[in-house]
């Protein structure tokens, strides 16, 4: 009788032990970063600024790079809702994947917010995205200053652009092109990348030089492939001949731009995206009302202001944050 008594006890103790475990799992606060590439600099920039937020907020989050695979994308958006995740926050592969990633989020009753690139249409909590039509108009305007000061008015600037299908490779491309227009420099081409490799950079920008003979500059709309297209200049012959200014950073560019190798680049701040995303998710789970659209500024960045500018470079661009 007392082994039966003691039995029932220890039953009764497990019970209340796993009742207690299995509300304390459910009370977990988890979160989805769904990235298109992580192995891209500036998305894993934001992959910290996400995680350090999350983590002061008390989120754990589940990160899925989907290597610049739409397909692998979707995947990853239905495990999420299979965990029953609180929130996804994303940057998808293209403004269009991002229809259908939205639409079952919606179907999950799971929340999104997005994190730059964009989507063509459905319902999110917040879009957290930075003002590439201005940033790119204003960097533009650096190239046309350092074009002229090179007596180069004339000649042509080519451009090596991200996906034209997202919103954000659109906005650069129009902000840029309407700097151009206003001081009368010509466009060469606009050749789109695909795998975003070193190669393939190399590549594009070979193809610019060897088809314009009077380009005198290249915008890389990105940062990580810089090297590429310096290559490709040196490898043409045209080292000291045509200028590159690029989007986004690297921590390289703070001793390229100061040293000429670089005339500048339009610094977008991934890391405060990243905090910005994960503090627009915590207000809508908490019921408080979130801005449906939060525009961060663009840095233009040039060996004339990268000194004042270093503090906000190192944190919000770079995510250089003291431990």
């Amino acid at each position: 009788m007392k082994n039966q008594q003691l039995f029932t006890l220890i039953n009764i103790l497990l019970m209340a032990m796993f009742l207690m475990w299995g509300s304390a799992y459910g009370a977990e606060k988890r979160l989805a970063y769904i990235v298109s590439d992580l192995r891209i600099p500036f998305w894993e920039i934001m992959k910290r600024g996400i995680d350090s937020n999350a983590e002061t907020l008390g989120y754990k989050v589940d990160f899925y790079s989907a290597d610049n695979n739409a397909k692998q994308e979707l995947e990853f958006t239905v495990k999420a809702i299979r965990d029953k995740v609180n929130g996804i926050i994303l940057s998808p592969t293209n403004s269009s994947a991002a229809v259908t990633i939205l639409k079952l989020a919606r179907k999950a009753g799971i929340p999104v917010v997005i994190s730059d690139i964009g989507t063509d249409g459905g319902d999110y909590v917040s879009f957290i995205s930075s003002d590439n039509q201005k940033g790119s108009y204003q960097i533009g305007k650096v190239l046309v200053r350092a074009l002229l000061e090179h007596g180069w008015g004339e000649g042509r600037v080519g451009i090596i652009a991200i996906p034209q299908k997202r919103t954000n490779g659109q906005a650069r491309t129009t902000g840029f092109m309407k700097a151009m227009g206003e001081a009368g420099i010509r466009g060469a081409d606009i050749l789109q990348q695909v795998d975003f490799s070193y190669q393939e950079t190399f590549n594009l920008a070979s193809e610019l030089i060897n088809n314009y003979p009077d380009l005198r500059a290249l915008w890389l709309q990105g940062s990580d492939r810089y090297q590429g297209a310096l290559d490709a200049i040196a490898a043409t012959g045209k080292k000291g001949q045509i200028l590159l200014i690029c989007f986004d950073a690297e921590p390289e560019f703070l001793q390229m731009i100061p040293a000429g190798t670089l005339v500048g680049a339009a610094m977008q701040q991934p890391f405060l995206m990243g905090e910005k995303a994960v503090e627009a998710m915590d207000n809508h789970l908490k019921g408080e009302q979130v801005l449906h659209h939060q525009m961060l500024p663009i840095l233009p960045i040039s060996k004339k202001n990268i000194s004042e500018q270093l503090p906000i470079i190192r944190r919000n661009v770079l995510g250089m944050i003291e431990e």
